[in-house]
């Protein structure tokens, strides 16, 4: 599905952006978002821990084939493997916390091959927004720079998730923010980026601003809306549940976010519910995104 961008200033900032080579050059590639819509398993966290199998054959019922892990648990990594493939459903990426990364690189590297994935990818970093700041998004960066390039060797792409704790101002210029210092200080060839739609409105930020200044370093995209009224902001209460509606019943504007998300060359879609009853939100919202025209 291709869109019609609305954003001037957004085509030409991808005119002029560096013509990108290697993995970078495939990065870009445009992908159809609807062959590649697919589900976070951390939506159906609760329904894998009361039963794994029946879980991931709901999983399989939403027709979709793309995943992405959100750890293993008790689970044996080659079990997960061996019933993800028995139902058909292939494992993008793995989200791996960032002590573990820190702990035991060569377990997860081991553990990444087993799932098949290609994309390992930190989820959250255990600061306080008013913690990460200029020192605290240099070490990180620094950090996610030799882990990428460890993963790279073995095959694997490194990612980081938005979380919102990003955008602590730095008092910087051009109203720089700790996540510009982390691309910044970052390389595209060893880490990407998987934006959290819902993390990066609620922190007060323009997910299609972010495609256009960062035309090259984003792979992967969380679909997951804030619900109307919901206040937004690095000052507003953290959004749980009832703060987290199906796709398309929110504040967001997903055919633009979408339009750009497929211009800059994001390869994969994962709906992630974090609402109070993903059974009845994650078929909304999956219908509402085949929805689009």
């Amino acid at each position: 599905m291709k869109f019609l961008l609305c954003f001037p200033l957004f085509s030409a900032a991808l005119a002029v952006a560096a013509e990108p080579t290697g993995y970078l050059a495939a990065q870009n590639a445009v992908v159809d978002f609807q062959d590649h819509l697919g589900l976070q398993l951390w939506s159906l966290r609760v329904q894998l821990a009361e039963n794994f199998d029946k879980a991931l054959d709901q999983a399989k019922a939403y027709g979709i084939k793309e995943v992405e892990v959100a750890g293993t648990g008790k689970t044996p990594v080659a079990k997960i493997a061996a019933d993800l493939e028995a139902r058909g459903l292939v494992p993008i990426g793995e989200h791996i916390g960032y002590e573990q990364l820190k702990r035991d690189l060569p377990g997860v590297i081991r553990d990444a091959h087993t799932l098949g994935v290609k994309y390992v990818v930190c989820p959250i970093l255990p600061f306080k927004t008013s913690e990460f700041d200029v020192a605290a998004a240099k070490k990180v960066a620094a950090e996610f720079n030799t882990w990428g390039a460890a993963l790279e060797a073995a095959g694997i792409h490194f990612g980081y998730h938005t979380h919102g704790i990003e955008f602590r101002p730095t008092g910087g210029p051009d109203d720089e923010n700790s996540f510009d210092v982390l691309v910044r200080e970052t390389k595209p060839e060893l880490v990407t980026f998987e934006m959290d739609v819902l993390w990066v409105v609620h922190a007060g930020q323009n997910p299609i601003r972010l495609f256009r200044k960062y035309p090259n370093r984003w792979s992967l995209l969380h679909l997951k809306d804030l619900r109307l009224g919901a206040e937004s902001g690095l000052a507003a209460p953290h959004a749980g549940p009832a703060d987290k509606v199906a796709v398309g019943l929110g504040q967001i504007d997903w055919p633009s976010v979408l339009a750009a998300a497929e211009a800059v060359g994001v390869k994969h879609f994962f709906i992630e519910d974090e609402c109070a009853e993903p059974l009845k939100t994650i078929p909304l919202s999956l219908a509402y995104l085949r929805s689009l025209k």
